[in-house]
């Protein structure tokens, strides 16, 4: 049996020779000189200007006390604390990823820093709920504060305290660091942190590859008509509107996961809005333009392919205003052009909204108004950062550390690509909806919304529904939701997948992955929903492509416009189209 290795073999503890302050008095070399390029080309474009010679400093400080010092204080103070604080053993042996390597066990040094850490991490989050005198929004923003304090301060985000980065920095003789210092620069001059491998996807390569032509375009939008695979589909077609927040191809990401390849070998007819990213020539626009452009996409399928009713299928935001536009159609008359709606993980009723109604500040909406001024439009970076910063430990710090600690690139993901491939947002659009639905709530409200000059009401929808929702959304927590099946007066369906807003959504049968609940539909809650639910391993999309055809089972041959371009709709370009691809 080997014996764990005591404090004085950390990584840190070996003695350098002369060979090695060499080394590391060029490594320190080279890192000055990458920032002073760093500094000297955002001088260039007016971003700053060069530091003075007295603001940089004249040597770092020597590597091997700096390792091994740096963990013994963080180690000594966190002790003290650790002393004072209950449930120390408990919250030591917690399973938790950033700590799986072996060095955070098998050092008495690391090992005391790690179930220091989580203790008082355990404690500073259970102290949120037991603090009198708070309203549940209070708390909700207090409980968020903690967390991404906590989840900040980890001992594995810091070189010091990390024994794999001590560990690497040692083997690599600091080319981790100078690496690491490299992707650091590399993401401050793009302006986001990188999550998946630079160059690994490309639209219509790996990503958005389904065949298919863009036979419609307007300065909001285009519409993609897919090719069929099957020799029959059905006669009834489906429109997707994926969220104008983000790009489309979440729901086309590669083969083996495309939501949209998979409807098409399920015999559907499949039209996709791809919504543009806004710029200075939509700057105007507002709520009805959006209603009016699902309203349009219904109306040119219909009269492309001859048919009286489309489905449909509204993706997060997207799924609010579809509520809006069923809504305004049932006001009109017209609500037989739609003969379905799923909605994914979309909101109506924003009581209970999640974390991001810790964004909806005073402070935040200035800052919103002072970032869109000159241009019209939201820069789609700083939505990404808010939906990163609801998942900091994933999404943040364990970039940090792979990234700019251990100096590596980040592995090849395509969802993650998609994560950062941002999409801009009309400025004056985008603060309506904060204000408008998200504070006020009054999509929810009889009349309170006006859609080209019509008061709209939720509950004169009675189209019939497929309403999906993540267990674990931290976007569109489950429980808000849920909230659909209080104001939708049509037949409908409630289904809850495993995991969250992305992953529950994207999760292809063959993956055999997660699972999903069915309950009785006339349940009164959520909570009622999940105590009577039966679970269903895998994935949901057979339960709901199901659930489509009973809609209408209905098949046509393919032929004549059933093949996109061969209609009254020529194709003016093939899929994904040019509004994805966009910057």
């Amino acid at each position: 049996m080997t014996d764990k290795p005591d404090s004085a073999t950390t990584p840190a503890a070996s003695v350098p020779g002369l060979e090695d302050w060499q080394h590391w008095t060029l490594v320190m070399g080279r890192a000055q000189q990458m920032m002073m390029n760093a500094w000297a080309e955002r001088a260039g474009k007016d971003e700053g200007a060069l530091p003075t010679a007295a603001a940089i400093p004249a040597s770092l400080p020597d590597p091997m006390p700096w390792l091994a010092a740096g963990a013994e204080a963080w180690s000594k103070g966190l002790e003290a604390w650790g002393q004072m604080l209950t449930g120390f053993e408990k919250a030591g042996e917690v399973r938790d990823r950033r700590f799986g390597a072996a060095e955070w066990h098998d050092y008495p040094l690391f090992d005391t820093i790690r179930q220091t850490y989580l203790a008082i991490s355990d404690q500073l989050l259970g102290s949120v709920d037991k603090i009198d005198g708070l309203d549940e929004a209070a708390r909700q923003k207090l409980r968020f504060t903690t967390k991404s304090f906590v989840d900040a301060m980890s001992p594995s985000n810091f070189a010091l305290t990390n024994p794999e980065v001590m560990k690497r920095t040692l083997e690599t003789k600091g080319d981790n660091l100078l690496n690491g210092l490299s992707n650091m620069l590399g993401d401050i001059k793009a302006g986001q942190m990188s999550q998946s491998k630079a160059g690994a996807f490309e639209l219509g390569r790996n990503l958005a590859m389904t065949p298919g032509k863009v036979i419609h375009e307007t300065r909001l939008f285009q519409l993609i008509h897919y090719a069929p695979t099957t020799p029959d589909v059905l006669a009834t077609p489906l429109v997707i509107f994926p969220p104008w927040i983000n790009r489309f191809y979440i729901l086309d990401l590669t083969p083996e996961k495309s939501f949209v390849k998979w409807c098409v070998g399920q015999g559907v007819s499949l039209f996709m809005v791809s919504w543009k990213s806004a710029d200075e020539s939509l700057a105007d626009v507002t709520l009805d333009d959006y209603v009016a452009a699902q309203i349009e996409a219904v109306d040119v399928i219909r009269e492309a392919l001859g048919v009286p009713a489309v489905h449909t299928i509204g993706y997060c935001v997207a799924g609010t205003t579809l509520a809006a536009t069923l809504a305004l159609l049932a006001a009109r008359g017209e609500a037989d052009k739609v003969a379905s709606v799923t909605f994914f993980t979309a909101q109506v009723d924003f009581a209970d909204a999640g974390d991001l109604t810790l964004f909806l500040g005073d402070e935040t909406m200035g800052l919103l108004g002072q970032l869109t001024e000159d241009k019209g439009y939201l820069d789609g970076r700083y939505m990404a950062a808010t939906f990163n910063l609801l998942r900091g430990r994933d999404l943040i710090w364990s970039y940090v550390v792979n990234n700019y600690l251990m100096g590596q690139e980040p592995a090849p993901f395509d969802l993650l690509h998609w994560n950062g491939d941002t999409t801009n947002l009309p400025a004056s659009w985008h603060r309506d909806y904060l204000d408008r639905f998200y504070k006020q709530n009054l999509l929810v409200k009889a009349g309170a919304i006006t859609v080209d000059g019509t008061p709209i009401d939720l509950k004169k929808i009675r189209t019939s529904a497929y309403i999906q929702a993540g267990r674990e959304d931290h976007i569109a927590p489950p429980e808000s939701v849920w909230k659909l099946m209080d104001f939708l007066s049509g037949p409908k369906r409630f289904v809850l997948a495993g995991s969250g807003h992305i992953a529950g959504v994207v999760n292809p049968p063959a993956l055999g992955k997660y699972q999903y609940w069915r309950g009785a539909e006339d349940a009164r809650s959520l909570a009622s929903f999940v105590e009577g639910a039966t679970e269903h391993k895998g994935s949901w999309w057979p339960d709901w492509i199901e659930w489509l055809r009973e809609r209408a089972p209905k098949t046509v041959a393919v032929k004549g416009a059933r093949v996109p371009g061969m209609g009254k709709h020529k194709a003016i370009e093939d899929a994904p189209g040019r509004f994805v691809k966009a910057r």
